[in-house]
């Protein structure tokens, strides 16, 4: 694969009054846009996502009626990654070499209240409470806990790292810092996860200008190549989210084949990256996808967490910006806002949250419903 992020849009996350879903990735993509140093009739194909804001192919009507293919899609909390993947293989099949993905999205406030019938479930599943996500989050950190020894404490001490960090990022939805103690003291929602624990539907979209290698080299701008990106879904015997039962055998994570044929195709392993923006839905699904992205051995978390690895100055830092739970999760810029943020680190622009030591190679991971997984590497 030889495709470079060349430009990087985002409007900032959280609730923004008056101002469309739509409207926000109008100004994600005119921000990337300028970053690379290009203009919305040099774009060749365009790519994008929402769920809850409208057709993305619309903002068209104020960036240019240049003619230029768009393709929507919606995919979960994997969409922004498919876009980025439709735009990737319009380059590397070399039917394009300037492309845009663009995800946006503005939830209204509360829960998300997804259709049972629209991912193939009976009414049933929704009267009977079955379809608020908060239960499937806390019954799977539970297993997962007492499955590797791991105390119900890192839970807080996972979310007060987001919030820490969600307070240097000037694009974050919260950004007052919370102590654990608070974390853990809040009210309860799905045991052991509490108020504070669990991101937000929100509002924000990220635009990514994308270039072929050789279109790269005649920029002006300052490209971060990706060298893979991986899309994989459930197989029988995972337990995944709006899972109505659990299948006698026992099956991997779709996170864990992505993490893995990720990895191969860009022919890194876990052990090589600098720094990582995984899914953190809530303050348990960090911990989880830290050992199921390889990022380390599942039960080694407690180590990793309680030493500091994770945090901004650590070996191993995770979630840089404040993740979900801080930024809060509009479900068509989730996935871009991660390589976004990225791509802030590997060219050293990430200000207070910048990662020292040069990052060179970096991961992003995103999982959803209905179990749909989808990881990045990025490399300098």
């Amino acid at each position: 694969m030889s495709v470079s992020v060349v430009g990087i849009g985002m409007h900032p996350f959280g609730r923004t009054p008056g101002v469309s879903g739509r409207q926000q990735g109008i100004i994600a993509t005119r921000a990337a846009l300028a970053d690379a140093g290009v203009e919305w009739k040099d774009i060749q194909f365009a790519v994008g996502g929402s769920i809850s804001a409208g057709y993305a192919d619309t903002v068209v009507n104020e960036l240019g009626l240049t003619g230029t293919p768009f393709v929507n899609v919606s995919n979960g909390c994997a969409t922004g990654a498919s876009a980025l993947m439709v735009a990737v293989s319009m380059i590397d099949s070399g039917q394009a070499d300037l492309c845009v993905a663009i995800g946006f999205d503005k939830h209204d406030p509360g829960a998300f209240n997804a259709d049972p019938e629209s991912v193939g479930l009976g009414s049933w599943y929704g009267s009977t409470g079955l379809m608020l996500t908060t239960q499937f989050f806390g019954m799977k950190i539970q297993r997962y806990l007492h499955d590797h020894d791991l105390p119900v404490s890192l839970l807080a001490k996972v979310a007060a790292k987001a919030f820490r960090n969600g307070a240097l990022n000037h694009n974050a939805w919260r950004r007052t810092p919370l102590s654990e103690h608070d974390i853990a003291a809040a009210p309860m929602v799905s045991d052991p996860l509490t108020k504070y624990m669990f991101c937000s539907p929100g509002e924000g979209a990220v635009a990514l200008v994308l270039a072929s290698a050789k279109k790269a080299a005649t920029l002006a701008s300052r490209p971060v190549v990706l060298r893979s990106v991986v899309q994989r879904t459930r197989r029988y015997g995972s337990f995944e989210v709006f899972s109505p039962w659990l299948a006698p055998e026992r099956a991997d994570s779709p996170t864990v084949e992505a993490a893995a044929a990720c990895f191969e195709d860009a022919g890194i392993g876990p052990a090589d990256v600098d720094v990582a923006q995984i899914q953190d839905t809530e303050a348990g699904a960090e911990i989880m996808h830290m050992g199921e992205t390889g990022l380390c051995a599942a039960g080694e978390e407690e180590k990793l967490i309680t030493l500091g690895h994770t945090e901004i100055h650590g070996p191993s830092p995770i979630n840089t910006d404040g993740g979900c739970i801080a930024n809060g999760e509009p479900i068509g810029a989730s996935g871009l806002r991660q390589v976004y943020e990225n791509v802030l680190q590997l060219r050293g622009d990430a200000g207070a949250r910048q990662v020292g030591g040069g990052p060179r190679v970096a991961f992003t991971h995103v999982y959803g419903s209905p179990g749909v997984s989808a990881c990045t590497l990025l490399v300098r």
